[in-house]
C-alpha cells in the first residue's frame, strides 16, 4: 500500500508538471514492477500481432475491471473479472498452459490477477502493459456490445489522464 501511495503522489507531481505520456507512465511500470514482479509484461503491440495472427491461438483475455467500465468499453472477445477474486473456477476447462492475457485501466489490478493466475497454477499468464489505456492511445480496436466504440472509461481523474481525452467516454470527477 505505501509504495502505491508514493507512485500516486510522483504521478500527481507528474501530471501537474505536464509529463503525462513519459516519466508517469515510467512511474506506473516501475510501480507495477515493484509490487508484482512476477507478473509477465506483455507490450499491446505484442498483444495486438497476437490477436492478428490466425496460425496461432489467441490467448484468453481477462477484463480486470468493474462492471460499469467494462460495460463502456473492451477488448474483443474479452471476459470480465472482477479485480479482487481468487476464484478462478471459470477456468477449469482450460488447461494450466493456455495463455492468459488480463488487463484493466494501466496494468495494476491486472498485475496483482496474473500474479494470483499464476500461484493458482496457470504457467502462461501475461499482463497487458498500460493496459486498455495504451491499447486504446494506440489506436487499437475496443467494443461495446460487439460494436467498435472511440470510447473507453477513464477509472478516475487521476489515472484517465493516462487515457488520451479523445478516448475518454467522459471526464471523471474524482
Amino acid at each position: 500500500m505505501r509504495s502505491f501511495l508514493c507512485a500516486l503522489l510522483f504521478f500527481s507531481v507528474f501530471t501537474l508538471l505536464g509529463c503525462r505520456d513519459g516519466i508517469a507512465w515510467d512511474a506506473v511500470e516501475r510501480m507495477i514492477e515493484r509490487d508484482y514482479p512476477a507478473a509477465q509484461a506483455l507490450s499491446t503491440d505484442s498483444l495486438y500481432t497476437w490477436l492478428q495472427d490466425e496460425t496461432v491461438s489467441p490467448p484468453i483475455l481477462l477484463d480486470v475491471r468493474k462492471a460499469e467500465e467494462y460495460a463502456v468499453s473492451h477488448l474483443e472477445g474479452a471476459m470480465r473479472i472482477d479485480p479482487n477474486t481468487t476464484d478462478f473456477a471459470f477456468l477449469a476447462d482450460y488447461t494450466r498452459e493456455t495463455p492468459i492475457v488480463a488487463y484493466c485501466s494501466v496494468g495494476y489490478r491486472s498485475a496483482a490477477v496474473a500474479e494470483r493466475l499464476q500461484e493458482a497454477g496457470f504457467t502462461n499468464v501475461h499482463n497487458l502493459e498500460g493496459s486498455i489505456f495504451k491499447w486504446a492511445n494506440a489506436g487499437y480496436p475496443v467494443v461495446r456490445d460487439g460494436v467498435p466504440v472511440d470510447e473507453v472509461h477513464p477509472y478516475d481523474r487521476l489515472w484517465g489522464q493516462l487515457l488520451d481525452r479523445s478516448y475518454r467516454a467522459y471526464e471523471a470527477d474524482s
